[in-house]
C-alpha cells in the first residue's frame, strides 16, 4: 500500500470525513486530501503532483474565490467587458490607471504571444513537468469548486452571480504569474506606453533628479516590503540549530495577499507556508530542516534606451548608422458601454529592438520628440523560470540547498532570499533576475540623463545608437542579458543575517558585503531606520522562537529612541503652550507629558505613539537631524532631532492639528485611533511605519474623521520556525488578514483578531501535530 494509501486508511478509520466528488468514485480514486486544522488552514496530502495541485486549487477557490475570479478577468484583458472602462485598473498587477488601460496592456502581453511560448519551452526556460502537472492539477482543482457551487451558490458578495467568475485554463495561470514576475519592469510603467508618435512641440525631457525620484516612489510606493533576519547557531540562545523571521510586508486587500497551506506528497515532498494567491507553491516557508523568506529587493529589473530617430520619420530608429523600423501591434478590446452595448476600442502600441516605446513616466516628461524616443527593457519579460524556482526551494534541507535552487533556476523577478537550516547557518542571496549593466557598461553607454539616474537609483538609461551598448551577459547567466549568480551578492554565516530593503551592503553589521555591480544596490549609505531596528536586535544574540515571536511584536521605534526625547523638550518650550501649524497656534495639551513618558512602542495601550506617527508621517524629506550620516558608524547615524528647523516645528503643530480633527485628544492611545472594521466589529491594530523604524510594520489610511481607519500593508503573512534537535520545527505563524477574502467564511477575521491580541497559531507541520489540532476537519477530494 502506498503511503497516500496508507495515510488515507488511517484517517478514515479515525476520524469523521467529508469526501466531496461528483458521481460515484471507487476506492483508489481520491484527488486529494484536505486536513484542515485551526484558522482553516489546509494541510492538503495527496498521492502526485497533480492530485497536489488540485487540493490546492480547491481549498484557495473555497477561501478567495472572488478574488482569483477577479485576478483572471484582469490577465485575460476583459475588465473592461464586464465593469466598463473606468474604475479600478486592479493594482495588485499593474499600475494601469484604468480597467481599459489594464486590458490593452495586459491584451498587448496576450497577443504577443509571449506566455505561450515560454509555457511551451521545455526546462529551464520552462515549466518542470512536476511544475506542469501541479499546474494541471491547480486548475482542475479551482474549476471543480466552481462547478459544485456554481455562481449563483457562491457565498462572497464581492462576485456571487457574476457573469464574469469563469472556469479557467492552464494560459490564464501562466499568465497571472507573468503578470507577477513583470510587477517591477514593464508593471511600473504601464501608463507610460500609452503614447504615440510626435504631431507637435514636446517638452523637454525631465532632469536626472525628477525621474530618480519618481523610480523611487514607484518602486517603493507599490505597498511591497519585508524583514528577514536569519539567525545561525551563534546567535541561539543555546548555541545550536536557527531561528527564521519572516515577514512580509504586502498589501491586506486584493490580488497580493498571502494564503496559507502545507504540501504533502508522502514520502516524497513536504512543504508549509504561504503564497501570493493562486500560486500552488510555498513561497515564504519551510521544509522539515530549511526555512525561507524573501525581502523585496533593490536593483531596478528593467532600463531604458534612447534612440536616435530618421529625419522626417519618427517610426524609424538608428542602430549603428543604420535605420531600422520600429514594430507598431494594434490592440483591440472590448468595452461596455453606459447604455450596456460593448463594442471594440484599439490602441496603437510601438516598440523597439530593446523592447516598448515609452512616453512620460509619471508626471515626468520621457518625449518621444522628432530626434529621439525612449524603449523600455524588462529584465523579466522571459520569466516563467520561478515557477520551477519555487517549486525548487519547496524541497530545499539546507541552505546550500537554497542556494542550488536559485542557482539553478534563475527565477526569482525582484525579491532577496533569507534562509536558515537545521544545521546553525544564516543565508542572505540576492540571486535575482537582474539587467546585466555593469558599472563600466554604465560609464560608456549611458546617456546624460542615464548618468544621474544610474548614480541615484541604479537606473539605466542607455544610448541606443551603438549595437554594443545593448545589455551584457555572463557565462553563467540562464540567458543573455542578465547578471549570473556569481556576480550577484550573497553571504552565509554562523550568526545572522538578514534584510529588511536596503541595499546588501549590511546584511550583516559585522561583515559588509561589497563588490557587486551599482545596479544591484548601493554601498556605504544611510540605512533606513528599520533597517538599522534590525541589525542593532541582531547584534544582541540569544535567539529563541519566543523572544523572536516578543520581539516583532513589541512595536519598538528605532525613530522615536532617536528623536523622541527631543520632541518632548521641544513640546514644553513652546510660547503659552501653543505650537504653530499650518492653521495657526495649537494647544499643545498633554502631549508633552505624554511623549515624555511613552515607552517609544507601538502597542495598543500606549500614549503619544499615535501623536508621534502623524508628526513623523509629516516630516517628510524635511532636514530631521542635526547629526548626520556617518559610513563607519552605520547603525548609530544620523541621530538628533533638528528640533529649531521651522517645517521641523511646524509638523509638530500639524499632528496636533491632525489629530484633533479626528476627535482624539492628544495623548490618545494607539488602539483608539488606529483599527480596522470587519463586519461591523472594530478591530484595534498594532505597530506602524516603517519609516518609523518598527519593524512589525503596519502602513495605516488616514481617515481626517476617525484616524487610522484601515492597513493599507503591512504585516502579513508572518512565519518564526526553529530548528534544534532532531524534533519536528518549531514553527509559529499568522496571517494577519486572516485566510479568506470572504466575509461571509469563519475564516474571514479571526487570524486577524489574533493579530490584535498578539496572538500567533501554533505551527502543525509534523503528521502528530496536525492530528492533535483540536479543529481537525478531513475532506477527501474525489
Amino acid at each position: 500500500m502506498s503511503p497516500f494509501r496508507k495515510t488515507l486508511a488511517m484517517l478514515t478509520t479515525a476520524l469523521a470525513v467529508t469526501t466531496l466528488g461528483t458521481g460515484i468514485a471507487e476506492a483508489g480514486q481520491e484527488k486529494a486530501v484536505l486536513r484542515y486544522t485551526e484558522h482553516g488552514i489546509p494541510h492538503i496530502v495527496a498521492r502526485d503532483f497533480t492530485g497536489l495541485g488540485y487540493g490546492y486549487g480547491f481549498a484557495a477557490a473555497t477561501d478567495n474565490v472572488c478574488e482569483l475570479a477577479n485576478i483572471y478577468l484582469t490577465v485575460s484583458a476583459q475588465r473592461s467587458k464586464y465593469l466598463g472602462p473606468d474604475g479600478d485598473g486592479y493594482p495588485s498587477l499593474s499600475e494601469a490607471g484604468n480597467n481599459l488601460h489594464s486590458d490593452l496592456f495586459f491584451q498587448r502581453i496576450n497577443d504577443s504571444g509571449i506566455v505561450d511560448r515560454l509555457a511551451a519551452q521545455p526546462a529551464p526556460q520552462g515549466p518542470q513537468p512536476e511544475v506542469r502537472q501541479i499546474v494541471s492539477g491547480y486548475v482542475k482543482g479551482f474549476n471543480a469548486y466552481l462547478a459544485r457551487t456554481g455562481r449563483s451558490g457562491i457565498s462572497d458578495p464581492a462576485c456571487r452571480g457574476a457573469d464574469w467568475v469563469r472556469p479557467i485554463t492552464e494560459q490564464d495561470f501562466y499568465r497571472h504569474f507573468y503578470a507577477i514576475a513583470i510587477t517591477g519592469g514593464q508593471g511600473v510603467v504601464t501608463e507610460s506606453l500609452f503614447t504615440a508618435p510626435p504631431s507637435g512641440p514636446t517638452p523637454a525631457p525631465g532632469t536626472a533628479g525628477q525621474l530618480s525620484a519618481q523610480v523611487r516612489q514607484a518602486l517603493g510606493g507599490s505597498g511591497l516590503g519585508s524583514n528577514g533576519i536569519a539567525i545561525g547557531a551563534d546567535s541561539t540562545a543555546s548555541g545550536r540549530g536557527s531561528v527564521l523571521l519572516g515577514n512580509p510586508h504586502y498589501p491586506w486587500q486584493a490580488g497580493r495577499r498571502f494564503w496559507q497551506s502545507q504540501l504533502t506528497i508522502p514520502g516524497r515532498f513536504d512543504v508549509a507556508g504561504a503564497s501570493l494567491l493562486g500560486m500552488p507553491f510555498v513561497q515564504i516557508g519551510h521544509t522539515a530542516d530549511a526555512a525561507w523568506t524573501h525581502t523585496v529587493s533593490t536593483p531596478v529589473t528593467f532600463g531604458l534606451f534612447e534612440v536616435p530617430l530618421q529625419t522626417g520619420d519618427p517610426t524609424t530608429y538608428l542602430v549603428d548608422g543604420k535605420p531600422e523600423k520600429m514594430t507598431s501591434a494594434g490592440v483591440t478590446v472590448q468595452v461596455r458601454q453606459a447604455d450596456g452595448s460593448v463594442t471594440p476600442v484599439s490602441r496603437t502600441f510601438w516598440s523597439t529592438r530593446y523592447g516598448p516605446v515609452l512616453g512620460d513616466f509619471q508626471g515626468i516628461p520621457l518625449p518621444w520628440t522628432a530626434k529621439s524616443a525612449y524603449a523600455v527593457r524588462d529584465a523579466n519579460a522571459t520569466n516563467l523560470r520561478g515557477l520551477n524556482t519555487w517549486f525548487e526551494l519547496d524541497q530545499s534541507r539546507s541552505t546550500a540547498d537554497v542556494v542550488r535552487a536559485l542557482s539553478r533556476t534563475q527565477g526569482v523577478p525582484w525579491v532577496n532570499t533569507i534562509a536558515t537550516d537545521r544545521a546553525g547557518n544564516a543565508l542572505y542571496a540576492d540571486i535575482q533576475v537582474v539587467p546585466h549593466v555593469t558599472d563600466e557598461h554604465a560609464k560608456a553607454c549611458s546617456t546624460p540623463l542615464g548618468q544621474g539616474t544610474f548614480d541615484q537609483v541604479g537606473l539605466a538609461i542607455l544610448d541606443g545608437s551603438k549595437s554594443a551598448c545593448q545589455w551584457g551577459s555572463d557565462p553563467g547567466a540562464i540567458e543573455p542579458g542578465i547578471f549570473a549568480p556569481s556576480r550577484l551578492p550573497q553571504q552565509q554565516r554562523r550568526d545572522y543575517e538578514l534584510n529588511a530593503n536596503d541595499s546588501a551592503w549590511l546584511a550583516n553589521a559585522k561583515a559588509p558585503i561589497t563588490g557587486y555591480p551599482h545596479i544591484v544596490g548601493d554601498l556605504g549609505t544611510e540605512r533606513s531606520p528599520r533597517t538599522r531596528e534590525a541589525l542593532l536586535t541582531a547584534e544582541k544574540g540569544g535567539f529563541t522562537t519566543e523572544s523572536m515571536k516578543k520581539m516583532l511584536f513589541a512595536d519598538h521605534s528605532l525613530f522615536a529612541d532617536l528623536t523622541a526625547a527631543d520632541l518632548a523638550k521641544l513640546c514644553v518650550s513652546f510660547p503659552d503652550g501653543q505650537a504653530p501649524s499650518s492653521s495657526g497656534p495649537v494647544p499643545v495639551g498633554a502631549a508633552c507629558a505624554a511623549l515624555a513618558s511613552w515607552d517609544h512602542t507601538y502597542t495598543l495601550d500606549t500614549r503619544g505613539s499615535l501623536l508621534f506617527q502623524r508628526f513623523a508621517a509629516r516630516l517628510g524629506t524635511v532636514d530631521r537631524f542635526v547629526v548626520p550620516f556617518d559610513a563607519k558608524a552605520p547603525l548609530t547615524t544620523p541621530n538628533t532631532l533638528n528640533v529649531t528647523d521651522a517645517a521641523v516645528r511646524k509638523a509638530f503643530g500639524d499632528a496636533l492639528v491632525e489629530l484633533r480633527t479626528a476627535g482624539l485628544p492628544p495623548d490618545a492611545k494607539l488602539r483608539d485611533g488606529q483599527a480596522v472594521t470587519r463586519n461591523g466589529e472594530r478591530i484595534p491594530i498594532h505597530g506602524a511605519q516603517g519609516f518609523l523604524g518598527v519593524l512589525n510594520v503596519m502602513t495605516p489610511v488616514w481617515d481626517p474623521a476617525r484616524g487610522n481607519a484601515e492597513v493599507a500593508h503591512g504585516s502579513s503573512y508572518v512565519q518564526v520556525v526553529g530548528f534544534s534537535g532532531h524534533g519536528c520545527p518549531d514553527s509559529s505563524t499568522l496571517l494577519t488578514y486572516s485566510q479568506s477574502s470572504n466575509p461571509k467564511s469563519p475564516y474571514f477575521s479571526d487570524q486577524t483578531k489574533l493579530y490584535s491580541r498578539g496572538e500567533w497559531v501554533k505551527g502543525r507541520f509534523c503528521e502528530a501535530d496536525i492530528l492533535r489540532s483540536p479543529a481537525l476537519r478531513i475532506v477527501v477530494l474525489r
